[in-house]
């Protein structure tokens, strides 16, 4: 495996990328506030050479997931902790204002590199996703995004539509959305390293990229959770296997010191939990990541010291953190939010001597995505050109709301509107539908209640209800006895999710309490659980309408794959459009549901 810049590099920025002596003379700045014998030049045949330390920028983000406008709604604020204790909320994202943030903490710094820890696309909005996230892709190219790993989401569509969002290439049954245009895929390269062709037994990407200037090399790892396929769709997996982060990573991080490459970052897509929502809140208090949990904490005390920093993902938090290596070093752990609300900037100090990053000299911080500052131009035309495109489709008014119906909370009452929605769908392909759950992942975004452009206030678009269920599942029926039904509601708690629960949002009628003072499936208090009133019968047969996903047996919920009498119908966000449209009207627009269906206890 080659060491040299990846052949998808960009063209625009290829003298960021080559060594040369182009930007040395900056560093005299840079090393004037380190020791004498450290940051001092030699002279050698008449012309100054740099000196042993180089101050090197990470700019990072990940999970945008194609949100190029500014998210909506509590998708789009950020908590800030104030210096008297108490806390603040900014509205933040947008890639007009990212481009901004992000050129502006470049400035003039020609060691500076931008990464992701994935799901770039996927799960995307209208604009972006109705386009199969060719705009999400242009976007990144026009943020100069240097390299990505892959995340779960990357996968939607399966390995060769990922394929093509890397070479590019017009979409095999949408073609080219511009006549005469071929879209010309990403100028970064999208890391696989733990991610294989089953027959092949190789990465089906790239494992690894070198950042090289000026004798300064960085390599990147990149991959992303092990347990991909039990978050996507079975089809947006098929054929591929994934394998351990922590092996995957140590194995690629032998290779780059054998090539010489001993400064290393690892892309991760997965994360943890800070114990704070707050982007500054110091999760490092009292004792190093003492205030964050979760896998990536785990596979942060594993992954090899000759890893220097971890760029994380997946859980859509925020922290940076210090975690010890196996080695009992501190090291950076990293997550930038989602949706591009925050960015994290982080300085990695490499010594030249020995070609590795100087650890104690690390910092790193997130900061706001802010939307006071200048709108950048391009992003502006890029919006506005794929805005046009999708207008016709994204501006049809689906339905009527009198309030926001936001996404926040154990039982959200959007969730109960999606569960309500599929429900009334299900009971018109069978009359025998009895109730409807619907996994929290797959709801993206609320419903805000506020105008938008020409939009009337409390209209709902078809753009806004895409940007809510983006996913084109279908809705299924399926019958289980009562006795599965339980064991369902527990597997919310138990299993792969008893350390981060997966509550299902559940339609009107299905009421039961969730003790959080227990543990594993206990919570799911068994005595509570009604539906319309009465006790769930074990030995009954029930119909329940999900969505393919879940019947698939998608998030750990293994029960639901084993349901009888499938009955596969249309896209669940017709569903949502069909009842939109059937309950609601300007006069009568629908409130947002109470959210009162699950009792949490603790």
């Amino acid at each position: 495996m080659s060491a040299t810049p990846h052949p998808y590099r960009r063209r625009r920025r290829s003298s960021r990328l080559l060594a040369g002596a182009a930007g040395i003379a900056t560093i005299g700045a840079l090393v004037a506030a380190m020791p004498a014998s450290a940051g001092e030049t030699a002279k050698k045949h008449g012309h100054d050479r740099p000196g042993r330390y180089q101050d090197v920028q990470l700019l990072s983000f990940n999970d945008l997931h194609g949100n190029l406008e500014p998210p909506a709604g509590s998708s789009g604020r950020v908590t800030e902790l104030q210096a008297d204790g108490t806390s603040r909320t900014i509205d933040a994202g947008g890639v007009e204002y990212l481009a901004t943030h992000l050129r502006q903490a470049r400035g003039n710094n020609k060691y500076s590199i931008t990464a992701a820890g994935g799901d770039m696309v996927g799960a995307s909005p209208l604009i972006s996703g109705l386009f199969h996230d060719e705009p999400t892709i242009e976007a990144l190219n026009g943020l100069d995004l240097d390299v990505t790993s892959v995340g779960n989401h990357e996968f939607d569509e399966g390995a060769k539509e990922l394929a093509r969002l890397q070479k590019g290439g017009c979409h095999p049954v949408a073609g080219c959305y511009v006549a005469g245009k071929t879209f010309k895929g990403a100028d970064f390269p999208y890391l696989a390293a733990n991610v294989l062709n089953e027959k092949s037994g190789k990465p089906i990407l790239k494992p690894y990229w070198v950042w090289k200037k000026n004798g300064v090399k960085v390599g990147f790892i990149g991959v992303t959770l092990e347990n991909t396929p039990g978050v996507v769709s079975a089809e947006g997996v098929k054929g591929l296997k994934f394998k351990d982060e922590v092996e995957t990573i140590n194995k690629y991080a032998k290779e780059l010191e054998r090539q010489g490459v001993k400064s290393v970052v690892a892309l991760i897509h997965e994360g943890g939990q800070p114990a704070s929502a707050a982007y500054n809140y110091d999760c490092d208090s009292p004792g190093g990541g003492d205030g964050i949990s979760g896998p990536i904490v785990d596979i942060a005390k594993n992954v090899s010291p000759k890893v220097d920093a971890l760029v994380t993902g997946h859980t859509h938090a925020a922290y940076a953190c210090t975690i010890n290596d196996p080695s009992g070093k501190p090291r950076t752990v990293t997550s930038a939010a989602s949706f591009g609300r925050l960015y994290t900037d982080t300085t990695l100090t490499y010594d030249r001597r020995t070609g590795d990053i100087a650890r104690t000299s690390v910092a790193s911080a997130n900061h706001v995505v802010t939307r006071d500052v200048p709108k950048a131009a391009d992003m502006t035309a890029l919006i506005a050109r794929w805005n046009t495109l999708a207008a016709p489709v994204g501006n049809k008014p689906i339905g009527y709301i009198s309030g926001d119906i936001s996404n926040v909370g154990t039982e959200s009452p959007i969730g109960d509107l999606i569960a309500d929605a599929q429900l009334a769908y299900g009971k018109e392909l069978d009359p025998g539908t009895d109730l409807a759950l619907m996994n929290p992942g797959g709801i993206r975004a609320p419903l805000t209640y506020a105008a938008k452009g020409a939009e009337g206030d409390g209209v709902v678009t078809y753009a806004e209800g895409f940007t809510v269920q983006p996913f084109a599942n279908t809705v299924n029926l399926q019958n289980f006895t009562g006795a599965q039904l339980v064991q369902v509601l527990k597997e919310q708690v138990s299993g792969t999710n008893a350390t981060a629960p997966k509550v299902l949002q559940v339609s009107a009628g299905l009421t039961y309490t969730l003790d959080l003072t227990k543990s594993g499936a206990d919570r799911v208090v068994t005595d509570s659980i009604r539906l319309n009133g009465a006790p769930i019968d074990p030995a009954a047969t029930y119909r329940v309408a999900t969505n393919s996903f879940l019947a698939g047996g998608g998030d750990g919920f293994t029960t639901l794959g084993q349901g009888t009498d499938d009955l596969v119908g249309d896209d669940d966000l017709a569903a949502l459009e069909k009842y939109l449209l059937g309950n609601s009207s300007a006069a009568n627009p629908i409130a947002p549901p109470a959210a009162n269906r699950i009792t949490v206890v603790g």
